[in-house]
């Protein structure tokens, strides 16, 4: 299906005698690395989204739906049912991609971050 947004495209602005210079936000959004930067990021927020809400939605499903499944005991005579270690397996790998984002936006997006900014400053 073809996308009906179109992209607007930035025409560069020479600096010289009869323009204005480039304001920093402009010399950052035409940084090649700054559509790097948001490419990696969106991509990463995107797959670990994914992550979580697949396993949550279908727990959620599996729920409403059919219930008896998580309802079953562990083992003969526990209180303990399936949906109990589930749910928290859910919820302790939210806690995990959440890890995962600050360790790569700390990291890699921070470096790729100061190098357009010192690019910028310039």
């Amino acid at each position: 299906m073809p996308s009906t947004v179109k992209q607007a495209t930035i025409m560069p602005v020479r600096e010289g005698a009869g323009s204005a210079p480039l304001s920093i936000q402009q010399r950052i959004r035409r940084n090649p690395k700054f559509d790097q930067l948001v490419s990696r990021r969106t991509r990463l927020a995107i797959m670990l989204s994914l992550i979580v809400l697949v396993p949550y939605y279908a727990f959620m499903m599996v729920t409403a739906f059919k219930p008896a499944l998580l309802a079953q005991p562990i083992h003969a005579g526990s209180i303990i049912t399936i949906g109990w270690p589930v749910g928290a397996l859910i919820i302790i790998g939210a806690w995990l991609t959440t890890a995962v984002y600050i360790s790569r936006a700390n990291g890699e997006f921070d470096r790729l971050n100061d190098e357009i900014l010192a690019e910028a400053a310039q």
